[in-house]
């Protein structure tokens, strides 16, 4: 296949998704993955489309009010530049080239830049250091570093040969980006990339265990991304912003390839400190048209009277955890607007979504996308209305699926097993094939013989008008097996003792079954992957440590401490 029938091949794909962008039915029925073998995302894609396009491609807002803008054009020349230079400095095709870069300009340039050289990419997040970068080093085989200059200094006592490049300032021994700058803007590829040829190698955050490596393809992730493109709803002209850091696999997913899957402009809102009023104001005045934020955003917004800002958006979604219908449904009442759910891990791009223009039911995450096709399984590998997500393989392997597991083929025959990938999450599907989301596998928990997700009851919390957060752990029980408890964030000004806990005792009686029940409640706060996510398994530890010496958490209550419940 020749570049050209390539990136015809990606077009014509990507116009199929488009044209049917709130027809789910014939979108689903009728997409097929283009079958690709030579491609370069970055020279056969982007530069083509960026052929004298001025339209805003990357809009970086700080919060002080200073911002800059490049077009599709600029970022494409300067990306060629950034090539050249690198390829100067000795990076070469399959070499893994660590970037440590804040939401910054040369972050966009330098991706760019290295998938044009066919080097294998290792976003970090900047809060790395120590063990953890090192297992980078050791386990990434790290040929080259690229890294902001405040960062510089964590790898002083980094050992090994690898090109040291830095960002924003000079930096003793430490070569500067933008001497890129200065480069030809007229850059010729060494041989070609193959669709298969890996292209990014991400570390995912793990809880209780050292992270895998999960390792991407040339079409995997940039090809794969139409899928989250579909999802979100973007359309050419759009002004996408996903509040992410870089160095996690959803930074790819919306600060990158699906906003320029869609032609639209990625936007950035760069602060020290999440303050929802900031924030809103932004969108008010920027004009952002689709908006990407995690739950504990979503629940830091709806504190605010969100009808007082007059948006432009047209497209909300949440990821990285499922979001409570309550969140849902204040947006909706202040918007008039939906947040759509959807459902992908770093392995993928987005598998399951609520996609533009349909129905969207309560607490669902939507139904498989174009290009996946999607089954739950049982403990004995048999379809199941209630059981753990899987993708089919074989012919219907999704283009958006990762190579594997890099350096552990163990572990990756065990997820791809039988023809199937399996994700490690539950889920429950409906008549009408909406999915909707129990939790990971090891999360959901008995209590006597009862089967509970965290989510559910999760959920339910967070109605309270108090309470802002919440994770359900089971805490060990000798008649019961284990009773839920609940970890609690309260929201500010609310004192956490008796009275509140009691207020969420009496709360969870009048919205959830009996058996459903919290039994213990805790006030405290939750730990969390340096990519956001509860770490529940973190909880379940100190917890079922804690039962076993017969202590309680220091702001700690128990439905057996309030007589009067008894009463209810």
């Amino acid at each position: 296949m020749s570049d050209n029938a390539a990136t015809q091949a990606f077009l014509q794909a990507r116009q199929f998704l488009q044209n049917h962008r709130e027809d789910y039915a014939t979108a689903y029925a009728g997409f097929q993955w283009p079958v690709l073998d030579r491609f370069n995302w970055a020279l056969d894609y982007f530069d083509v489309m960026a052929r004298g396009n001025n339209a805003p491609a990357l809009w970086i807002v700080e919060e002080d009010g200073r911002e800059e803008k490049l077009s599709f054009a600029q970022l494409s020349q300067r990306s060629s530049q950034a090539a050249n230079w690198l390829r100067a400095q000795g990076v070469q095709r399959g070499d893994r080239v660590l970037l440590m870069l804040a939401n910054e300009r040369p972050l966009w340039e330098a991706m760019l830049g290295l998938i044009k050289l066919g080097a294998v990419m290792i976003p970090a997040t900047t809060l790395l250091v120590g063990d953890d970068l090192r297992d980078r080093f050791d386990r990434g085989d790290v040929k080259h570093v690229i890294v902001g200059h405040a960062h510089a200094g964590k790898f002083d006592e980094m050992p090994g040969q690898y090109t040291r490049i830095v960002v924003g300032a000079d930096v003793a021994g430490w070569q500067r980006f933008e001497q890129a700058y200065e480069a030809s803007a007229d850059f010729t590829p060494e041989g070609q990339t193959l669709a298969s040829d890996p292209l990014l190698l991400y570390f995912t955050s793990g809880t209780t265990s050292k992270p895998k490596l999960v390792l991407h393809s040339h079409q995997s992730y940039p090809v794969g991304h139409l899928s989250t493109m579909y999802w979100i709803g973007l359309k050419p002209g759009d002004i996408h912003l996903n509040i992410s850091s870089p160095g996690w696999a959803k930074h790819a997913w919306s600060c990158f390839f699906a906003p320029w899957n869609a032609g639209a402009c990625v936007f950035i809102y760069n602060y020290s400190r999440f303050q929802a009023p900031a924030l809103l104001d932004v969108l008010q005045a920027k004009g952002v048209t689709s908006l990407c934020a995690p739950p504990t955003v979503w629940r830091m917004l709806i504190q605010q009277d969100l009808a007082a800002w007059k948006v432009s958006l047209r497209e909300l979604v949440g990821a990285g955890e499922p979001l409570n219908p309550e969140v849902i449904e204040q947006v909706r009442r202040a918007w008039g607007l939906t947040i759509r759910d959807g459902f992908g891990q770093s392995e993928t791009t987005c598998q399951i979504g609520n996609t533009p223009g349909q129905p969207v039911k309560e607490g669902s995450m939507g139904r498989p996308l174009p290009g996946y096709k999607v089954v739950l399984l049982d403990i004995d590998d048999q379809a199941v209305e209630e059981g753990e997500v899987s993708l089919e393989l074989g012919d219907a392997r999704p283009l958006g699926l990762m190579l594997g597991y890099a350096g552990d083929p163990e572990k990756t025959e065990q997820v791809m097993r039988n023809g199937r990938y399996r994700t490690g999450d539950v889920a429950q599907r409906d008549a009408q094939g909406y999915i909707t989301y129990v939790g990971r596998a090891d999360d959901v928990f008995k209590s006597s013989d009862y089967r509970l997700s965290p989510f559910e009851l999760e959920s339910v919390l967070i109605e309270h008008p108090d309470v802002v957060e919440a994770a359900v752990i089971p805490s060990p029980d000798p008649l019961r097996l284990s009773v839920p408890k609940a970890v609690i964030v309260l929201r500010d000004g609310v004192e956490e003792g008796p009275e509140a806990a009691l207020s969420i005792f009496s709360f969870c009686r009048e919205h959830l079954a009996p058996y459903k029940r919290i039994r213990r409640i805790e006030f405290a706060t939750l730990p969390k992957t340096i990519s956001g996510k509860i770490q529940r398994a973190v909880l379940r530890k100190g917890e079922a440590q804690r039962v076993a010496e017969g202590q309680r958490g220091e702001r700690e209550y128990w439905e057996e401490d309030f007589p009067a419940l008894a009463k209810r």
